[in-house]
């Protein structure tokens, strides 16, 4: 494979390229082809929730860098380039953020390889600013040779780097869950549209003004409602009525509208997208009685269902940038918070059972090595310590 040095192109009007041939077999319908684009699916508050919980947790991770497996695991120092993937001084985060995003959105991350290196007897990008999803395009020939096409302009294969969360047979192009799912993401936002129609631009009369006495012909409605509108607008004084008027408010139930059952249907709909446990995280009303006992039983049910395949898709792209034999994680142990109590609970049980040492959980918990804290515990499991002797330390620690 080769690369080609240099920097990006200049991509100062990313946001106004024609739009791109679809990646769909059918196209949504005319009513719903504005609720196929990615940025229309965001005013759906699930949809911007979901993808936001998933790129933000991801981001916010701290990245390690390993090489080898098992006894010979080691971890090394990260490279500089790594903290700044884009090298447009953003960081390693606002990178990361912007590839979940692309995926989670659109199933393509696509980028140009701007800087490479040769160390170690590999080659491997150094350097990838990301293109918004809708700039490139790629597909294959009836030779299965690959094309890109970047803002309309066709370039070299060997300077985009690519991945994709929905891949599809015989399509270069991952699947969009926005384009696939654009009914769902189309009802929910119209339902929203109506709600807000309903309240603000009077979808039904908010009052009667009736007389039984007088013969209301529309000359004297007319004046009777201007003279009632005028009274009672910036004015908190009472209205006085003559003879036979009587004043009703309608009280409509919106339910009976049927949107706002809607937009609960739509809105778990939309978060399901993402993966089983993502609707439950953010409170929608699922239909399932799924509790939890800790706060961390949560944060590890959105691990295991929804969060780790992302999060596994950014380690594969950020080794990608590594020579080979290295590879980075994303530390998940920090997503999993727990209790202090908890915490030191589990740090005694691994120094018991000689996993760590004391200065390895003194690095966890940001404390400064001692000079004995490189020991291991003597043989043999110590007898249980007593939670309350845990809890006096934890006191003490604080």
């Amino acid at each position: 494979m080769s690369y080609v040095l240099g920097r990006p192109e200049k991509r100062a009007a990313q946001f106004s390229s024609p739009p791109l041939p679809s990646n769909r077999d059918m196209p949504p319908s005319a009513g719903d082809a504005e609720y196929g684009k990615a940025e229309w699916s965001l005013q759906k508050i699930a949809m911007w929730s979901s993808v936001d919980l998933i790129a933000s947790l991801g981001s916010e991770l701290p990245v390690d860098v390993f090489t080898g497996t098992g006894k010979s695991k080691q971890q090394l120092p990260t490279p500089s380039y790594l903290l700044d993937p884009a090298g447009d001084g953003y960081g390693l985060e606002d990178w990361i953020d912007q590839f979940l995003r692309s995926e989670l959105l659109r199933g393509n991350a696509i980028g140009t390889i701007a800087e490479f290196s040769t160390r170690g007897g590999s080659a491997y990008p150094t350097q990838i600013p990301l293109y918004h999803p809708d700039e490139a395009y790629g597909w294959r020939d009836t030779e299965g040779q690959k094309h890109w096409r970047v803002n309309g302009r066709e370039v070299d294969p060997a300077t985009i780097w690519h991945r994709r969360a929905y891949p599809c047979p015989g399509r270069l192009m991952g699947m969009s869950p926005v384009e696939y799912h654009a009914v769902t993401i189309g009802l929910g936002l119209k339902a929203e549209r109506f709600g807000s129609q309903w309240f603000t631009d009077g979808a039904h009369p908010s009052a009667l003004l009736t007389n039984e006495e007088i013969d209301m012909k529309e000359s004297v409605a007319r004046r009777a409602k201007d003279k009632f509108l005028a009274a009672v607008r910036g004015n908190r004084e009472p209205v006085v009525f003559g003879k036979g008027w009587k004043y009703e408010q309608i009280q409509v139930n919106p339910n009976e509208s049927q949107f706002l059952e809607t937009n609960k249907y739509t809105e778990a709909q939309c978060a399901r997208i993402y993966g089983p446990g993502v609707a439950e995280v953010l409170g929608y009303e699922t239909g399932n009685s799924l509790t939890y006992a800790t706060l961390e039983g949560r944060a590890q049910h959105l691990l295991v269902f929804a969060a780790n395949k992302w999060l596994r898709r950014a380690d594969r792209a950020l080794t990608s940038m590594l020579p080979r034999g290295q590879y980075a994680r994303l530390n998940r142990s920090a997503l999993l918070q727990s209790t202090t109590l908890e915490r030191f609970r589990v740090h005694e049980i691994a120094l018991r059972n000689r996993i760590k040492v004391v200065n390895e959980v003194r690095e966890d918990e940001d404390l400064p090595p001692v000079e004995w804290g490189n020991e291991p515990a003597a043989a043999g499991p110590a007898p249980a310590a007593d939670p309350d002797d845990i809890a006096a330390k934890v006191k003490e620690l604080m």
